[in-house]
């Protein structure tokens, strides 16, 4: 007989380590906060010492909570597979995303509907992440994170680039009606837009487009790059943001990149599996898709870039 710990309180407890709330654990698994903070006791109780400790208003994990519970999410990820591979044969797959929070809303989300064509029976649950600098936790099969596909970047999983990030300038076309934008010194008296998650994006910008001098004007900033994004789309002001990211903005009128030519290369996106999934299968596919997507923005993104600068041009 296995001396393993009570099974519901392990499964509990991986939740709630992930999400670092017992109430988002109760949420997801539909159970009450009491009976997270009965199971997870229970399990302390089997292994003897505290799994979380309290800090303000949260439960956090303990640092040997956390290693362990990495354990944990691992071993129910090779559940997971067997399962899986156990299943009945073309029955519904769930295949689960992390990605960060604008990659997702505005790059990935935007074209699933080309996946899901290609694979009807596969649901690709997306969660997100509030910076692309997040902890990897378990839970997922593919995560996006930024980053480099080196393989001692990503010791655990397996790595390969999927997006080339470039930042540029963009504003909203109604905006460039009123003040159009031709070259680098136009920008002078606009209101600048900027983000504390892409906190960098506005000094190397004006450095690239030899504007220096005006890095210390003021700025209205945002919390995160996608309130900003919104901000610049309703014409508040200009914005930094990446291509080819933005590309379906663009595309749509929404959003246009003035000095398309001024760029600043970042460090892209790539897609990352934990290396005991593999790669073959439903997981390698959707890399591949990842992978001809994101050449596919390049060149849309190349395309979108010469029409603003012939619409400059114009202005």
């Amino acid at each position: 007989m296995r001396r393993l710990p009570p099974l519901n309180a392990l499964r509990l407890f991986e939740v709630a380590a992930r999400t670092g709330s017992y109430a988002e654990a109760a949420s997801e698994l539909g159970l009450t906060h009491g009976a997270v903070s009965r199971q997870i006791a229970a399990l302390e109780g089997w292994l003897g010492q505290k799994l979380f400790m309290k800090s303000g208003r949260r439960m956090v994990a303990t640092p040997i909570a956390s290693l362990f519970a990495a354990e944990v999410s691992l071993a129910f990820d090779r559940i997971t597979v067997a399962a899986e591979a156990c299943g009945r044969p073309g029955a519904r797959r769930i295949l689960r995303v992390s990605a960060p929070t604008s990659f997702a809303m505005r790059w990935l989300i935007p074209r699933l509907d080309r996946f899901h064509a290609a694979y009807p029976n596969v649901e690709v649950a997306v969660t997100t992440v509030s910076t692309v600098h997040e902890e990897l936790r378990g839970g997922f099969d593919v995560a996006v994170r930024r980053g480099t596909a080196r393989p001692e970047a990503w010791p655990q999983h397996r790595a390969v680039a999927v997006l080339e990030d470039v930042d540029t300038l963009i504003m909203s076309p109604a905006l460039f009606e009123k003040r159009p934008i031709g070259k680098p010194a136009d920008i002078a008296g606009h209101v600048l837009l900027a983000s504390e998650t892409r906190a960098g994006d506005w000094i190397d910008w004006l450095d690239a487009a030899g504007l220096s001098h005006l890095t210390g004007q003021p700025r209205q900033l945002f919390d995160h790059f996608f309130v900003t994004r919104q901000a610049v789309e309703d014409g508040l002001g200009l914005g930094i943001g990446p291509l080819p990211m933005l590309d379906i903005d663009i595309a749509a009128g929404k959003l246009m990149a003035p000095l398309p030519d001024i760029r600043v290369r970042r460090t892209g996106y790539v897609a990352l599996v934990p290396r005991h999934l593999g790669d073959a299968g439903l997981l390698g596919a959707f890399v591949d898709w990842l992978v001809a997507e994101g050449r596919k923005a390049a060149v849309v993104a190349i395309r979108k870039g010469r029409v603003a600068k012939a619409k400059a041009n114009l202005a």
